[in-house]
């Protein structure tokens, strides 16, 4: 088999892991230590995992986050999540193609065993996710000496932020803004450690909240049990969206979190050519990652007029050579087994595909970044059932992962008040410091270089106004200002600051700004041919002195070709590259980064490629199409339910989570109000557990 492992990268540490070999169809292949079976399978150019049984489609990942079963494989005959489960030695997987047997009577009696009394433990806070949010409130309580209990269903903590490779923006102060999310993860985990009276399990899933006020969770996998808190976190994070169009559901079609756990958690190449749908920040920056991880970005679409994500990350994309056709949206992924292009149109006002503007681009994978909901049933059903809860994070509002650090500080002091303990009141300037870190983008000013052309002095690229702080701390000279009353504004920069001392030079604030809007101009050599010192975050080596790069501006428009001068890796940079290019002064003040991938790349097919079946799917489970529901709510239906008997929607493994929003985007398609519609019963259980588990079946035992 082949292997699509990354083994350079610009940011990430390829740290030497030890081997693990396994069994993929009885064929001896090879994972790493610590890879989940998804991964693994990836990185020996697996795409497609088994077959639907009910059509033979194929089946590869989607969400990568355990909140889906598209991936579902038999490892040593037991059905897993394949994005979960990590590999053992000479464990052997096959595809979970047909529909299981049961046992027969005689043998199911045979086999039948006493199920053990439940453990139960009570805790004082059990909180539910260690990702940003819950991590910085369990670490808020462990400094008050109040017991914790903290579970993640995964094998590390951090949550997404373990796949953020970028600096984050925000407050310095507040957050770490101009910190890699990847780092954070490492110091919020570090902090909760820390605490002696914190209790942390990996690898265990909350599964229902009961109306006892106690939450069951299975623990490693195989041991269930019961706890008590008296306070209740839910810190759940979000899971994405999904997307109605034909072809949505071939391998190669997934979501942008599922990319970014291949490329920069597990350093799996999972794709050569990538088109994006969606123009949030997520979006925006899969984008990004992709190219640091030597995958070429064939293009993004987005419906709306504009760009949702910052401008910042925007911009950072087409100045290194990646389209973004804003006004378009996606109509088909095509292939048979698997994607091999994708087809994209222009819309009207009322994002209505508009005929003869579709263009068709080839590619093996799509990534879909349209969105997050929040992952809240627990906190609903707590709520509900009358207990103590509190939510934090994306799993109480969407919005980026500094707002979610901040948030769990908040609601940990929260807390700790309901239980009692004096911890004080949470301060006024945290909620305001909340709602800053949680804004969306504000205004946009037109972009105006500075005047100069003399000297040395830094050009700002970045014109939106978006909570960010990092470049005021990083000037040594104090020349670089931002209201602190709102680091929502655009910096403002002083030639001369109040100790009298000018800018030197020294490039902190290019390699500092987490969006790489900040070039610095240097006139002292030459004032006809200044010097461009651009952030680069790519493998040094891919550049060298005398290359000829072609520079562009802000909008991505191409400047000119010009020489490289120099390659600096600054002291204490954090694997940001200062790249140096010699350009006519003409032109200086405009450079705002280098192209790094050729045109030729984002050209669009001559013949555009159409997809003659209607074969948009709504349930993955259960392979439902959403020309099936259409027709029953055109014939009356206004129960869920009652589609649910019809089709089987919501039925399947994820029970809903993923069709049931989608369902009700077609209620509200075919002018159906939402109080209109009776919801979906949920189950008593938000996630999937083998039946075994309750009935005392451990790991280990004959499952036969």
């Amino acid at each position: 088999m082949s292997n699509y492992r990354i083994d350079q990268h610009p940011i990430l540490p390829n740290a030497k892991r030890e081997a693990v070999p396994f069994f993929w169809q009885g064929q001896p292949v090879v994972a790493i230590e610590g890879e989940t079976i998804s991964s693994a399978l990836f990185a020996n150019g697996v795409r497609t995992f088994g077959h639907h049984h009910k059509d033979g489609a194929p089946q590869g990942i989607f969400c990568a986050n355990g909140q889906c079963a598209q991936c579902l494989v038999l490892a040593d005959g037991m059905p897993v999540k394949s994005c979960m489960e990590l590999v053992r030695p000479n464990m052997r997987v096959a595809p979970a193609d047909g529909l299981p047997e049961l046992p027969k009577p005689a043998m199911a009696a045979a086999t039948a065993k006493v199920a053990p009394t439940t453990p139960e433990l009570e805790f004082p806070v059990l909180i539910i996710g260690g990702g940003p949010s819950g991590l910085a409130a369990a670490a808020q309580l462990g400094r008050l000496g109040i017991r914790v209990l903290l579970i993640d269903d995964k094998h590390r903590l951090g949550g997404k932020l373990v796949l953020q490779t970028h600096r984050f923006f925000g407050s310095v102060d507040a957050v770490w803004a101009g910190t890699r999310g990847i780092d954070i993860a490492t110091k919020l985990e570090q902090q909760v450690k820390e605490q002696p009276t914190v209790e942390i399990w990996t690898n265990s899933t909350a599964v229902a909240v009961f109306s006892d006020h106690k939450v069951g969770i299975l623990k490693d996998g195989h041991n269930y049990l019961l706890v008590k808190p008296q306070v209740l976190l839910v810190a759940t994070g979000a899971r994405e969206k999904n997307l109605l169009f034909k072809g949505n559901t071939l391998p190669g079609v997934y979501g942008a979190g599922a990319f970014q756990t291949l490329v920069n958690r597990d350093l799996v190449r999972p794709s050569e050519r990538l088109f994006i749908v969606g123009g949030g920040n997520v979006g925006l920056i899969g984008g990004y990652h992709a190219l640091q991880a030597g995958i070429e970005v064939v293009g993004l679409v987005e419906a709306a007029k504009e760009c949702g994500g910052y401008k910042v990350h925007k911009d950072k994309l087409v100045r290194m050579g990646v389209p973004i056709y804003t006004s378009h949206t996606i109509l088909s992924a095509n292939g048979t087994d698997a994607v091999e292009s994708v087809t994209i149109a222009q819309v009207d006002e009322k994002f209505r595909p508009i005929p003869g503007t579709e263009k068709s681009f080839a590619c093996d994978t799509i990534l879909i970044a349209v969105g997050l909901d929040p992952v809240n049933e627990f906190y609903l059903k707590a709520k509900e059932f009358g207990m103590t809860v509190f939510a934090s994070g994306d799993a109480e509002e969407i919005a980026e992962a500094s707002a979610a650090i901040f948030s769990g500080k908040i609601t940990g002091l929260e807390i700790a008040k309901a239980l009692g303990y004096e911890a004080g009141e949470v301060p006024e300037d945290w909620y305001r410091m909340s709602e800053v870190l949680k804004s969306r983008p504000g205004a946009n000013y037109t972009e105006r270089a500075p005047e100069w052309e003399e000297g040395v002095f830094p050009v700002f690229h970045c014109t939106q106004e978006i909570p960010c702080n990092p470049c005021t701390g990083a000037c040594p000279s104090g020349l670089i200002r931002i209201d602190k009353s709102d680091i929502r504004h655009v910096p403002a920069f002083s030639r001369v600051g109040e100790n009298g001392k000018s800018c030197a030079g020294c490039e902190k604030c290019v390699t500092t700004c987490p969006g790489l809007a900040i070039t610095m101009v240097d006139y002292r050599k030459d004032p006809a041919f200044p010097e461009v010192s651009v952030a680069y975050e790519f493998l040094k080596d891919s550049l060298r002195v005398g290359d000829i790069v072609t520079v562009l501006d802000t909008k991505g428009d191409e400047l000119s070709e010009v020489p490289v001068t120099a390659v600096r890796a600054l002291k204490a940079n954090d694997r940001t590259i200062a790249v140096h290019v010699k350009a006519p002064a003409a032109i200086a003040k405009q450079i705002a980064g280098i192209r790094v991938q050729p045109p030729e790349t984002t050209s669009a097919m001559e013949q555009v490629a159409l997809r003659t079946s209607d074969d948009t799917i709504i349930c993955r489970c259960g392979r439902v199409t959403a020309g099936e529901i259409r027709q029953l709510i055109r014939a009356g239906y206004r129960d869920i339910n009652q589609i649910k008997v019809v089709t089987r929607s919501t039925m399947g493994a994820c029970g809903g989570k993923n069709c049931g929003p989608l369902i009700m985007r077609i209620f509200r398609e075919e002018g159906v109000g939402t109080g209109d519609v009776v919801p979906n019963v949920a189950r008593p259980l938000f996630v999937e557990i083998p039946l075994g588990v309750f009935a005392g079946v451990g790991e280990g035992d004959d499952h036969e």
